[in-house]
């Protein structure tokens, strides 16, 4: 997966936020959804990400599985990342 055109991801002390220039909105991402959504922007499939998340995160594999597919999910519907 990848950002789709026109949408910026930038870190700040706090996580992340993605800017889409196409609407002008965004979305604010805690530490983890920055993780996720810098994984998913290097190329990385999403089993992959759930990996890297649960190795940085000290969390349950299947947790970490869960919240990627979730916040993909979310993404993909807003549009703002593609397969």
């Amino acid at each position: 997966m990848r950002l789709s055109k026109g949408v910026a991801l930038t870190s700040t002390d706090y996580g992340a936020v993605l800017l889409d220039e196409r609407g002008g909105t965004y979305w604010q991402l805690n530490d983890s959804g920055a993780v996720i959504v810098g994984a998913l922007a290097e190329g990385l499939a999403p089993d992959a990400v759930a990996e890297r998340l649960a190795a940085e995160f000290d969390v349950d594999a299947a947790e970490a599985r869960a919240d990627v597919r979730e916040l993909v999910r979310r993404l993909v519907e807003a549009g703002i990342v593609r397969p």
